[in-house]
This record gives C-alpha cells, structure tokens and sequence, in this order.
C-alpha cells in the first residue's frame, strides 16, 4: 500500500516537472529579441490598440493573441537620375546622385513605417522613396541656376534634404545622406562654363613653366659659374704648386746672392694673389648683382602690371561708364529737346499757316480792290485817249492848208537843231574846200538842208509812209492839189 502512494506522488511530481519544463520552455520560445538594426512590432492583446516596438532588445509575445514582425532599421541606398530638367534660366541638365535612406530610429517614426511599409518589403520602401525624392529633385532644379548647382553641390545636397525632409518624415523615414555625383546636360552649357577657367589654369602652368625654365636657367648660369670658379680656383692652385717648386729650384740654383730677387718674386707673388682675389670677388660681386637685377625686374613687372590695372584697366572702366552713363543723358536731353522743338514748330506752322491764309485773303482782297481799281483808271484813260483821237481826228478835218503849211514849218527848226546838235559838240571844226562856190560855212548849211530834204524818203523807206500821199489824203488839201496840177 505504501508502497503505491510513493509511486503515484513520483508520477505525480514528475508530471509537475514536465509542465513546468514545458512551460519554460514555451516561454522562452516566445521571448523574442531583436538586433540595434531592426525593430519589432507586436500588436494584439495588451497593446491598447497601439503597436508596441521593441527596437535593439526583447519581449514576451503571447501566442495566439499578439502578433510580432520586424521591421528593418538598415541604411537603404538609392540612386536618383533626372532626365532633363529645365533650370531657372531654361537650360536642360541632367542630375545623378545617391542618397542613402533609412527609417527613423523612434517609436513614432517606427509606427509610422510600419503603418506605411510593413509586410511590403525593402524594394518597396525603395521605389517609394526614390521617386519622392526625384519628385523634390526636380523641383528644386527649377529654382536654381546651373551655375549655383554646378559650384555649391554642398548647398545643393542640404537644399534636397531639408525640401525633402517633411515628406520622408510623414512615412517615418529619414535621409542619412544626399551627394550630387554628377551634372550633365545635351547642349555644352557647363563645357562653356568650364572654358574660361580651363583656360586660366593652362595660363597659369604655362607662366610657372616660363618661371620654372627661367629659373633653372638662372640656377645652370650660377652652377656653370661656380663651376668656372672652381676651375680657376684649381688651376691657381696647380699654378701656385708649380711656381712653388720653381721657385725653390731656383733658390738652391741662385744661391744667397739671388735672395734679393727672390724677395722681389715674393711680393710680386703677394700682389698676384691680391689681384686674383680681388677678380675673384669682383666675379662673385657680378653673378649676386645680376641675381638681384632679375628679382628687382621680376618686381618691376609685377608692380607695372599692378599699375597699369590700376591707372588704365579701372580708370577706362569708369571713363566708360561715365561716357556712357553721358551719353544716355545727351541722348535723353535731345530727344526731349528735339520733340520740344517739333511740338513748337508744330504750333508755330499752325499759327504761321492762319496768319499767311489770313494775310492771302487780305492781300488778295486788295489785290482785286487794286485790279479793279486800276482796271477802271484804264479804262477812263482808254476812254479819254479815244475821245481825244476823235477830237484830234475832227480837228485834223477842219486843218487847212496854212495850218498844215504852218505844223511842218514850226518842225522844221526842230529837225535841223536835232540834226546839228552833233556838230555842236565839237570843239573844232576843219572844213578843206576842194573848189567851187560852196565853201565854208555855207557847205554845212547846205548840208543840214539836203539832209532834212531826204526826210521824206528815209521815213517811207523805215514806215512805208509816204508824206507826200498822207498830205493828199486831208480834206481840202487834196482837191487844192489837184487843182493847182
């Protein structure tokens, strides 16, 4: 009987062991951990509705009622590339960078993601993000200038994270990084852009190579020179040994009377040296003095280019300026003047075209008045003339014979005066006499006679007027005449 309690307390117990073991061991199958690069969230039972993240440690997660997943917290890395873009001033580029992303290491943000991109995979997270941040990408490029881009990628770089920022933070993400790695555009812009500055650095290496030859120049120059020195310096030496070893040859062969000579050979040997030393430093004295030429006109030029920007580059940029800063204001001042002088000429040509149409009307009004004025003084004296040639004509009727006798007898006088008015401008007179009774002053009477008596017939010859026919033709003259025949 004992004997089968102690075996049912064993069984009994070693039930309870069992349990127990099994329980251990469901619990700490359940206990699960995660690493610093995930996170895992567990939602269900005893959550409040609200995910619970564990992020780099571990929990319990009770089976059947809590569900746990993880979520990843590595650095994903993303290449952005933009087709063409066009930029503030209108110039198509084409932008390549890297970023690197990852999602943000607080609950919130974690909860967030996970609400976004759990069960969704990191292709996913990828795609997304990609194209938010070529969404920004572009915008951003639209705004700048490519020189700002193409200078300041840094500043590039940080405009992209912080525009960026608010979107990635709405799906609990975070850019670690943005690099712009390269700038490209279809038109040869930044090429353009990259000209000028291409063009200094090859100046700049040509310059240093001219330094860098002048100078191994100037240093050969100095190298050959030492070089001379030495050589001399060596065969003064050899010279020296050589004359040594005459004198002493002649000192055994001369003897103590040659001692005198050899003092004599001494000091002129004491003045060679001197000569020799003084040539010597005269040539050290020349190569240090030609150094410093060079670097004083390396100094000159230097300061001549200084000077010449400063009294002739910046100096004609102002002239130019001010001249054109003048010139706009003459031009101004002119047009002002000229449209000035146009109004007024303008207002003036009115006035003068009223004044001269009113001073026309004047004048023609008068010039009418004047005309018919004249016109009616014309035609009195036309009236007047014609009875005056009536009233002659009636008194030529009633002429006789005396009367007309009595018209060319008073003419007559005055045909001779005009015919001798010549020779009374004469202040002498010389009358040769070739014979006969008709001499002196008798001839000239004679003369103005006979030419008052071709009167008639020079007048018929100039008017074909004969005297003769008009003096028959008067009334009571013609029948006297034909009578007297």
């Amino acid at each position: 009987m004992l004997e089968n309690v102690d075996t049912s307390i064993l069984v009994v117990v070693g039930l309870a062991v069992l349990g127990l073991i099994l329980l251990l061991v469901l619990l700490v199958k359940r206990y699960m951990k995660v690493g610093p690069n995930e996170a895992m969230i567990i939602s269900g039972a005893f959550t409040a509705g609200v995910p619970k993240v564990v992020h780099g440690g571990g929990t319990f997660v009770w089976p059947g009622i809590q569900k746990a997943e993880i979520l990843s917290l590595e650095v994903i890395t993303i290449d952005v590339r933009t087709p063409e873009v066009y930029t503030e001033k209108g110039v198509p580029i084409i932008v390549d960078g890297i970023a690197q992303i990852k999602v943000h290491a607080t609950d919130q943000a974690i909860r967030t993601a996970a609400e976004q991109f759990l069960g969704r995979g990191r292709n996913e997270i990828m795609n997304v993000a990609k194209q938010t941040l070529e969404g920004h990408l572009r915008a951003i490029l639209g705004q700048m200038d490519v020189e700002d881009i193409y200078k300041n990628r840094d500043m590039f770089a940080q405009k992209v994270q912080e525009t960026s920022a608010t979107d990635f933070a709405k799906m609990g993400l975070q850019i670690v990084s943005f690099t712009l790695r390269d700038i490209k555009d279809n038109e040869g812009y930044l090429d353009a852009l990259g000209k000028p500055r291409l063009a200094l650095v090859k100046r700049d290496a040509v310059v240093a190579q001219a330094e860098a030859d002048r100078d191994a120049v100037i240093k050969s120059a100095q190298a050959k020179q030492a070089g001379e020195t030495e050589r001399y310096q060596q065969e003064t030496k050899i010279a020296e040994a050589n004359r040594n070893y005459n004198v002493k040859l002649a000192e055994y062969q001369m003897g103590i009377n040659e001692r005198k000579a050899e003092a004599d050979l001494a000091y002129d040997l004491s003045k060679y040296k001197k000569a020799q030393q003084v040539k010597k430093e005269e040539v050290q004295v020349e190569v240090i003095e030609k150094e410093q030429q060079v670097i004083v006109q390396e100094k000159e030029i230097a300061r001549k280019e200084k000077e010449l920007d400063a009294t002739v580059n910046k100096p004609a940029d102002a002239r130019r300026y001010a001249v054109q800063v003048q010139a706009d204001a003459e031009r101004y001042k002119i047009e002002a003047e000229a449209r000035g002088r146009a109004e007024a000429a303008k207002a003036q040509g009115f006035a003068e075209a009223e004044v001269i149409q009113a001073t026309g009307l004047a004048e023609a009004g008068a010039t009418k008045a004047r005309g018919l004025a004249r016109a009616d003084v014309i035609r009195a004296q036309g009236l007047a003339e014609a009875e005056a040639m009536a009233k002659k004509a009636e008194s030529w009727k009633e002429y006789n014979q005396a009367a007309i006798t009595q018209m060319f007898v008073d003419v007559l006088p005055e045909l001779a005066k005009a015919i001798t008015e010549p020779l009374s401008k004469m202040d002498k007179i010389v009358v040769v006499n070739t014979g006969g009774d008709n001499a002196g002053m008798s001839k000239i009477t004679g003369d103005v006679a006979n030419i008052i008596a071709q009167l008639p017939p020079v007048v018929e010859a100039l008017s074909g007027v004969n005297l003769g026919d008009m003096i028959k033709r008067i009334p009571g003259l013609g029948g006297e005449a034909k009578k007297s025949t």
